[in-house]
């Protein structure tokens, strides 16, 4: 036996670290419900910013990864006109691969033996050695297998889309009339690697060799047609030669462009390429976004209150732990651990519910995007950490961190160490650091700033108005000769000042948030699916020739058709203002630039347009050299009246004064133009003709066109707006899914602005019941205190909403701000009864306590 070892005194227990008492005091605060309502803020907050961050990150990698598939080659140069040859030589001379195509919309026709339906179909021919990259993908029938072909189909044949076969009741191996060509249709066109983006070509694709192009005689002076052609490196074993080739061509056609001043003529690479499918998803991106930011503005919001209340539960014992010895630095040790422990398991829990909610996003947006997109990076992830940390840090330790102060007298002093105010540099360091990853997250300078700027000011202004109101409300209600219920309601709210106040900022911010979401969402989509009128035109058809308008007429006249817009329309270029010549380089702002350096479509007439308004200057019918300019035009390129402009028209320069400024509807579907030339005939012009027509409901309408003017392009506008609405039905779903988010935050503002007064109420009932009170009094009391609150924050929260709304409305989305007169009342009332709800749901175990535990709880 060992009595050696035995005879040693006992090692004393090792004290638990900082960690372990964190640990403990986490697992007590959370099973005693104290820090939930932190944790579902920031996670939600996080959530909100991690499922768009996602998104994002997915679709940036898909369309990097498919850049030069959907681009067609390296880089291709796009114009509205023919290219001079010199481009494709000199791509050659420099060791590239060239490959062309055209691509205009036109009508296809089948065999009057095969019916002779007609359908709009978007035509692309393409030259030898297209596609340059990725391959083509045919099939034998719509439901065939797929094959992949590297070339384009030969001479005398056609692939086209399936349902060009359903439409025109055609099959593989039946004739096809495109304009005066008849070709046979040789495979069914399944894949098609540089493709538009799906929404935004509305005609199906019928896809034939250049050689073939002549005979249809589609392609004509006034024709929109879009020439491109493609290059790529011939020799791609060495990389870094083969990109500085392309970059060297790219070189040399900007020059050329520059030096030649060839007109609608760019260049179109990986570095500056945008798919169609961003342009139409931008919109909806930023009122995502806006969602995300809002979101996270109510957490911080959020968390702030609820830290202030937990830090106020905390006070009593962390007194106690002072008596006891506790070091300050350890009891701000312990909290402030505690506190980052919730930040990590909130924001890690906030990431993972983001990661699931992205992918709903995509399965709402199916069509719109790829399904097969690129599994997202951990950046978002990361990024959603980060803010759920600096959220707890910013908003959440300035009061808890408040507990190491509290003096042990107040164990037999409870009005010593209440929590304080944060000092104005933690406050400012903090709002500073979070805003700033706010901006962040919005992406765009202008909505963040107006987001982020606008719940700033409101919460100034918010905070100034209830003092205001809480003093005047002091002295409007007379101690006597008032309710008794009104007086005690009062008198609470005017007895805690500093409480009312940050109880009506929140909700009214809360309220502001969800108003404004609302409020937007409703304009923002109803600027997307704009009604059209009644009796508005559902067919437009341009390409008519001049040689054919008096037929073309006589054959609506025929149909039945007797109102329709007719107008010729004549492609030019806008060349000089008052003898200065312009460009994209003469304008800063981004429209105007692209304004000029496209093709207009101008038009002439004697007489004013019905649907059209003189805003400025006048109409004078046969004026030598009047123009018309749209006011919005004018504005955009800094136009007046008088100035004198130049166009080139097919060459020959054209020169005219403006002499009024026209208001144009846009969303009005009748025929419009940006200029117009006051002269009832310009023969010496090349032009054609366009007619906005509503297409009677005779069988086969449609059909006889097409047969009669097989050139003419025939507008369906009725399908493409169902089709356009059916994409935007998945946007608005994917929008009203995060909405879900900004509303939950929204709802926690609620509920824990109203919570913040608890204790406050608790004491505070707890003497009114020991002094003869009953219980429907003080439900009278609670009822009026809230109502009133809710009422004020709606108020404030409505003119806030308008404000911040039409901001972002006018500098941001780009849509008129029409809010309904009745938002104030409206939100008085919602925030009336909002308030309530949070506060029956909040408050209702304060009344139900027995009045000898209200009062031990009051006095202990």
């Amino acid at each position: 036996m060992n009595t050696h070892a035995a005879a040693q005194p006992s090692a004393p227990n090792k004290p638990p670290s900082v960690l372990q008492l964190a640990w403990r005091q986490l697992l007590r605060d959370f099973r005693a419900g104290e820090l939930r309502l932190m944790l579902v803020a920031v996670a939600l907050a996080v959530a909100a910013i991690c499922s768009v961050g996602f998104f994002a990150d997915r679709l940036q990698a898909g369309l990097a990864r498919d850049a030069l598939t959907l681009l067609g080659g390296d880089a291709v140069v796009a114009s509205d006109q023919p290219l001079p040859a010199s481009f494709e030589t000199t791509a050659r001379e420099m060791g590239l691969k060239t490959a062309r195509n055209v691509r205009f919309p036109s009508m296809a026709r089948a065999p009057d033996a095969r019916g002779g339906a007609s359908k709009l179909v978007s035509v692309k021919a393409v030259s030898a050695g297209y596609p340059l990259r990725g391959t083509l993908g045919v099939s034998d029938s719509a439901t065939g297998p797929v094959r992949e072909q590297t070339t384009g189909p030969a001479p005398g044949t056609v692939w086209v889309d399936a349902s060009v076969l359903d439409a025109l009741a055609v099959q593989v191996g039946d004739p096809l009339l495109l304009g005066d060509a008849t070709l046979r249709i040789a495979q069914v066109l399944r894949v098609e690697p540089d493709r538009d983006a799906g929404f935004m070509s509305f005609a199906p694709r019928v896809l034939l060799a250049e050689a073939d192009l002549a005979a249809t005689g589609l392609v004509q002076p006034a024709s929109r047609v879009n020439w491109r052609l493609a290059v790529i490196p011939t020799d791609t074993s060495r990389r870094a030669a083969a990109q500085a080739a392309v970059r060297g061509y790219v070189a040399w056609v900007d020059a050329t462009v520059e030096r030649e001043r060839l007109r609608g003529t760019r260049v179109e690479s990986i570095d500056n390429a945008r798919p169609e499918m961003r342009q139409t998803l931008d919109r909806a991106g930023q009122f995502l976004q806006l969602v995300a930011v809002l979101a996270a503005l109510l957490a911080a919001v959020a968390v702030g209150i609820a830290a202030r209340g937990f830090a106020a539960r905390h006070l009593d014992a962390c007194a106690m732990l002072r008596v006891l010895g506790l070091p300050q630095r350890r009891i701000a040790a312990i909290y402030g651990l505690e506190l980052g422990l919730v930040g990590v398991a909130a924001s890690a829990l906030g990431v993972l519910i983001g990661l699931a909610v992205h992918q709903v996003f995509v399965v709402l947006l199916a069509g719109l995007v790829e399904a097969n997109l690129p599994a997202p990076s951990v950046w978002p992830g990361v990024f959603g950490l980060a803010v759920g940390m600096v959220l707890v840090a910013a908003f959440g330790l300035p009061p808890v961190l408040q507990l190491a102060q509290v003096p042990p007298l107040r164990v037999i002093r409870r009005d010593l160490g209440e929590l304080r105010t944060a000092s104005l540099a933690v406050l400012l360091a903090g709002l500073a650091g979070y805003a700033a990853l706010l901006m962040v997250v919005a992406q765009d300078p202008k909505l963040g700033a107006i987001a982020v700027g606008g719940f700033a000011a409101a919460w100034a202004v918010f905070a100034g108005a209830a003092w205001l109101a809480v003093q005047a409300l002091r002295r409007a209600v007379p101690e006597v000769g008032a309710p008794r219920w009104l007086t005690l309601a009062t008198r609470s709210l005017s007895a805690r000042p500093a409480l009312a106040v940050l109880q009506v900022s929140a909700l009214a911010l809360g309220l502001m948030a969800l108003m404004l979401l609302v409020l937007l969402r409703t304009d923002l989509i109803s600027s997307w699916r704009a009604a059209t009128p009644a009796d508005a035109p559902n067919r437009f058809v341009i390409n008519i020739l001049p040689e054919q308008g008096q037929a073309f007429r006589q054959s609506l006249a025929t149909a039945g058709v007797a109102r329709y817009d007719w107008y010729p329309m004549i492609r030019g270029r806008l060349l000089a203002v008052n003898g200065r010549e312009v460009g994209p380089s003469s304008y800063p702002d981004a429209r105007a630039q692209r304004l000029v350096e496209r093709e207009f479509n101008l038009s002439h007439s004697a007489a004013l347009p019905g649907h059209n308004a003189v805003v400025a200057g006048q109409w004078t019918a046969d004026e030598a050299d009047g123009l018309s300019v749209e006011e919005g035009l004018a504005k955009t390129l800094g136009l007046q009246l008088g100035d004198q402009l130049r166009f080139d028209i097919a060459g020959t320069p054209i020169e005219g004064r403006i002499s009024s400024l026209r208001k144009v509807d846009w969303g009005s579907m009748r025929v419009n133009f940006f200029v117009m030339f006051s002269r009832s005939a310009m023969p010496d012009l090349p032009a054609t003709y366009i007619a906005a027509l509503r297409a009677p409901a005779t069988p086969g309408f449609d059909a006889a066109l097409a047969h009669d003017y097989p050139n003419i392009t025939n507008v369906d506008v009725s399908a493409q707006i169902g089709q356009v609405q059916r994409v935007l039905d998945q946007v608005i779903q994917a929008v009203e899914f995060l909405f879900g988010f900004t509303l939950c935050a929204g709802l926690l503002v609620l509920f824990a602005a109203v919570s913040a007064t608890r204790e406050a109420r608790a004491r505070e009932f707890a003497l009114l019941r020991a002094m003869g009170a009953s219980s429907a009094l003080l439900r009278q009391v609670q009822r009026a205190e809230l109502l009133g609150v809710g009422a004020l924050a709606g108020a404030l929260a409505s003119a806030a909403a308008l404000a911040v709304g039409w901001a972002l409305a006018r500098e941001v989305f780009g849509f008129q701000w029409n809010p309904p007169l009745w938002v104030p009342l409206f939100g008085s009332a919602a925030g009336a009864l909002l308030a309530q709800g949070a506060g029956w749901w909040s408050l209702r175990e304060v009344l139900r306590r027995p009045v000898s535990e209200t009062l031990r709880q009051a006095t202990s």
